[in-house]
């Protein structure tokens, strides 16, 4: 395994100048040493580029890759040890299943019976062991898929292991099962991962790290955790959550934090924060109060959904076109369409933001 250095950034044209000419802008990052790592974004984000990029798929225009300090920029997927797994299984329908996780070792010269040792260890991981002597042509798309992501895994050599979208074609009930083989697998044999996906489920599921991209940017990395309860940027708390974060207009001054026209903090509640800005909170911590309550907002419930284990809520502030969402506990009273509520948006969870960063980690309520 190796820890992968990146100090790049990659335009597919030629004398770039503006931000919109890159792939990937300007970026420096580490992947450690048996370390399991998400790259998540919407389509033409970037992460795929990034990824050739690590494989030796892709040269960036810019700036260098380096293995545990050496610089292979310059050296092809063979050169650097990469494996990698695309989004359609590859594989040869011809060979058994056996045969198929064998292919790369035998290309490589491995004896016979490690071969032997190392295809029944992996197929015992996928749970592949009474399909060895299977072609692999008679085989549903997920056992393809299974077959394809052994290929990567059983080399025991390799640098990295790089999946791109791995788990696209797979029906979602068998996505959740090969993600938590995949974490075992990891937590086994400690390969350094790097996952390609735009599904955050996917990518919080598996990675112990994840790094969230847009517009070819890598605008946060961090756990779960990290990235839900401190997103570092707005993209980030809108694409985390189901649904993602709500964003208020606010604005600071001498007499506290204002939210359409009414105080929700008094001065001195919180820190880093001066003038417009935009107050984050998720949807699991905006509350229902009561019309007495100080530092509430008061709203009209447009909809509301029953979830099961919860209701979406969704109500509309005076002066606002967006809606705020928050998710209330179905053993409560649940506010009807029409219905005037208070809401509470102000914790230890909230978070502020200027030009789509975060600037108050902290807030006293």
């Amino acid at each position: 395994m190796a820890r992968i250095t990146l100090d790049l950034a990659h335009a597919y044209k030629a004398n770039p100048q503006r931000d919109e000419d890159y792939a990937l802008l300007p970026l420096n990052m580490v992947f450690d040493d048996g370390g399991a790592y998400a790259l998540l974004g919407p389509s033409g984000c970037g992460k795929t580029t990034l990824l050739n990029i690590i494989s030796g798929l892709v040269k960036p225009s810019q700036g260098s890759v380096k293995f545990d300090g050496v610089d292979v920029t310059a050296r092809t997927p063979q050169q650097r040890n990469i494996a990698q797994v695309f989004q359609f299984p590859v594989i040869y329908d011809t060979m058994t299943v056996a045969e198929n996780l064998a292919f790369p070792l035998k290309n490589r010269g491995v004896p016979a019976d490690r071969i032997k040792a190392r295809v029944g260890k992996i197929a015992e991981m996928l749970e592949m062991s009474a399909q060895l002597d299977t072609r692999a042509a008679g085989l549903a798309a997920d056992a393809k898929q299974k077959i394809s992501l052994g290929r990567g895994l059983v080399r025991e050599d390799v640098s990295a292991v790089l999946f791109d979208e791995p788990l696209t074609v797979i029906d979602p009930h068998l996505k959740w099962q090969l993600r938590r083989k995949l974490k075992q697998i990891h937590h086994e044999l400690r390969l350094t991962l790097v996952y390609v996906t735009h599904d955050q489920v996917e990518a919080l599921t598996f990675a112990d790290q994840v790094v969230v991209m847009t517009r070819g940017r890598a605008v946060q990395i961090g756990s779960a955790s990290e990235l839900f309860e401190r997103p570092q940027h707005t993209f980030v708390g809108h694409f985390i959550g189901s649904p993602g974060m709500n964003f208020l207009p606010a604005q600071w001054s001498a007499s506290g934090l204002s939210v359409a026209g009414r105080q929700v903090l008094t001065p001195g509640a919180a820190t880093q924060a001066d003038g417009a800005t935009l107050l984050g909170v998720r949807p699991e911590y905006v509350t229902l109060e009561s019309a007495d309550a100080p530092g509430t907002i008061p709203a009209v419930v447009t909809q509301a959904q029953d979830i099961g284990t919860y209701w979406l809520v969704s109500a509309c502030i005076a002066g606002s076109e967006t809606p705020i969402r928050l998710r209330v506990n179905p053993a409560r009273a649940i506010p009807q369409v029409g219905d005037a509520v208070w809401l509470g948006v102000v914790g230890t969870h909230t978070c502020f933001y200027r030009d789509e960063k975060l600037i108050a980690p902290e807030v006293v309520a």
